[in-house]
């Protein structure tokens, strides 16, 4: 569903009622970092990202800042015609950092609040180059696919290698003990922006229970 440039609307749970776009085929949902970072591959990675998804008819679900690469992201899939939501904690509002053109800004309470909401309105997800705030949010919906509570695709877009060594440790883990080949599976990694849409909107892979030392005994 493309926006029509109506005006956003703002929501503050227990006071308003929030309105969102009329229903789109699928939402992706983007977890990226609220700065730049050193290297021009990341903004620019944003930037095609959000105009990818707006080209395709989907619409973005992302944490509703204006700054760093969820700002480029958020303006890129919105100058295409996207619908934009954008999921915020009222203390990041405080401080100013809330997007103020976006198609729906959907205000919380609580991070943890943020995190639900995004798994609610987003059909799978993608990971761009960030930081902690990053890796613990997609981390989350990793480990509710593990357990089987969602099954919604999770793409980190590799960016020159951002993500490598994080892989490495998912390898290590498998290889340890701790993690299933087949919920190693869950996160995937994409080289290329088309990639990562086409892998964030297929079916997860399989899983079963997460549980390995029930089957040694």
């Amino acid at each position: 569903m493309r926006n029509n440039g109506e005006r956003h609307y703002i929501r503050r749970r227990l006071s308003t009622t929030v309105a969102y776009p009329d229903a789109v085929a699928t939402r992706i949902g983007v977890y990226c970092g609220s700065n730049l970072g050193s290297d021009d591959a990341y903004s620019n990675h944003a930037k095609w990202l959000g105009s990818a998804i707006a080209a395709r008819g989907f619409g973005l679900v992302y944490g509703g800042a204006n700054v760093g690469l969820m700002g480029l992201l958020a303006d890129a899939a919105l100058q295409g015609g996207a619908d934009v939501i954008g999921v915020i904690p009222s203390s990041l509002v405080r401080v100013e950092i809330a997007h103020q053109g976006l198609t729906t800004l959907d205000v919380v309470e609580t991070m943890h609040e943020r995190k639900a909401r995004m798994v609610e309105l987003a059909d799978g997800f993608i990971a761009l180059p960030g930081g902690f705030g990053t890796l613990d949010e997609v981390f989350e919906i990793l480990t509710w696919d593990q357990l089987g509570l969602i099954a919604k695709p999770v793409v980190f877009l590799d960016i020159d290698g951002f993500y490598t060594d994080l892989f490495a440790f998912l390898d290590k883990a498998v290889d340890a003990g701790f993690l299933r080949g087949s919920h190693r599976l869950l996160a995937q990694r994409a080289l290329t922006v088309d990639e990562a849409i086409a892998l964030a909107t297929s079916p997860t892979p399989d899983v079963e229970h997460k549980w390995i030392d029930r089957e040694r005994a």
